[in-house]
């Protein structure tokens, strides 16, 4: 796991996993969207490593070893994958030639995160965030790593 288990708490959350038919396309586009070089242990299989959690992303031949039929490429309509970043207007900034589409340019939702919503390339909906209201920093103070 990535960060020191809690004594008290019988599960850690460890990653998020994609399923793609094009691994090499989607690592270019993580990589450029988190700054983090994806470790490559094998050739159908990626990860982005962070402080708490990691995102791996593997090949659809890696299904079967799963399950056959268990998942399947580009078929995301349900999850969100999100990213806690230091300055979200600034991410927006630097994303836009990156970003054909925005599902939604920065925007400060009622529970005090300022967001913007995009997809990958395989039509994964990635949402960065900034607490922005007094509450919502507080809500999210201790649960991330801070930046050194």
């Amino acid at each position: 796991m990535n960060a020191d288990p809690a004594p008290d708490v019988p599960m850690q959350f460890a990653s998020v996993h994609i399923i793609t038919d094009d691994l090499d396309r989607l690592v270019a586009f993580y990589e450029q969207v988190t700054g983090v070089v994806a470790e490559r242990p094998d050739p159908a299989f990626a990860e982005f490593v962070m402080p708490w959690a990691t995102l791996a992303i593997g090949h659809s031949r890696t299904v079967p070893l799963f399950a056959p039929g268990a998942a399947r490429a580009a078929d995301n309509h349900s999850v969100i994958i999100e990213f806690q970043v230091e300055d979200v207007d600034a991410e927006y900034a630097q994303l836009k030639p990156l970003i054909g589409t925005w599902v939604q340019e920065p925007t400060t939702l009622p529970w005090g995160n300022r967001s913007i919503l995009f997809r990958d390339p395989d039509g994964n909906l990635v949402n960065l965030y900034t607490p922005v209201i007094d509450e919502a920093i507080a809500r999210f103070s201790g649960r991330t790593p801070s930046a050194t």
